[in-house]
């Protein structure tokens, strides 16, 4: 492993913390990014000295570079994201399909930019943009979602166009349906709800395989890519269509 620090947003829970111990197992220090101080400090007591707490909203790109203050990250991990509710977009508030965009497309292309400059320079280094698989899928009431993880998805093919020999890589993750707390605000807070209505009828991901995938693609000679990967749970496939009733052309 070439690489020695990682910045991990949304790293306080769920597929973030799964893979902040995971990038600790390699052997690098990590810079973890959440809101919330108290879960960063367990996540330090429980993996060592080499988590390094990064108390922020991913969507405050200035107070981030402010926090790193000139550290060199080989590895970025666009994990943090968000889905404020799960209803038709024009059930939806403005502030809701702002907040959506901001998290999953404008937070993590500002992220890029802030710290391709110095992979680039090093010529050395590592962007992880997790996805979706609502970027390709049709699946209700994710509107705003899908086109903005659709767009980072864009973002990527065109941004390994512009690294190709810089010494830069760039992967994408689209997981399935992982068992995570992301739907609990959807679900209104319903932590029984949500594991009854999308995690009881097929088995689920677990945050464990999706950072067993990202540190696969990390470990692979300087010269591979692993550009795109979609992580599905075996028992789900998404596609297909349902027509409402009514008179059918």
């Amino acid at each position: 492993m070439t690489y020695r620090t990682a910045l991990v947003t949304g790293a306080s829970k769920g597929i973030g913390a799964a893979i902040v111990e995971s990038l600790i197992a390699e052997g690098l220090t990590v810079h973890a990014l959440a809101r919330n101080r108290d879960a960063l400090q367990v996540l330090q007591a429980q993996l060592g000295p080499h988590v390094k707490p990064l108390v922020a909203d991913v969507r405050d790109h200035e107070a981030i570079a402010a926090a790193l203050g000139g550290a060199e990250i080989d590895v970025l991990i666009n994990n943090a994201g968000g889905l404020a509710t799960v209803r038709a977009l024009h059930e939806q508030s403005a502030e809701e399909t702002a907040e959506v965009v901001a998290l999953n497309l404008t937070a993590p292309l500002q992220l890029i930019r802030l710290l391709l400059p110095g992979m680039i320079a090093r010529k050395r280094g590592h962007i992880f943009n997790l996805t979706s698989t609502a970027a390709s899928g049709v699946f209700p009431g994710t509107t705003t979602y899908g086109a903005a993880k659709a767009g980072l998805s864009q973002a990527g093919r065109i941004l390994r166009f512009d690294l190709a020999g810089t010494g830069v890589r760039l992967t994408e993750i689209a997981p399935g349906r992982v068992e995570t707390d992301f739907y609990l605000k959807a679900f209104d807070g319903d932590r029984e709800g949500l594991r009854k209505r999308m995690y009881t009828q097929q088995r689920p991901l677990g945050p464990a395989d999706i950072a067993a995938v990202l540190v696969a693609a990390l470990r692979m000679p300087d010269h591979v890519d692993i550009a795109e990967l979609i992580v599905a749970p075996s028992e789900q496939a998404p596609g297909g269509h349902t027509y409402p009733p009514g008179p059918q052309r």
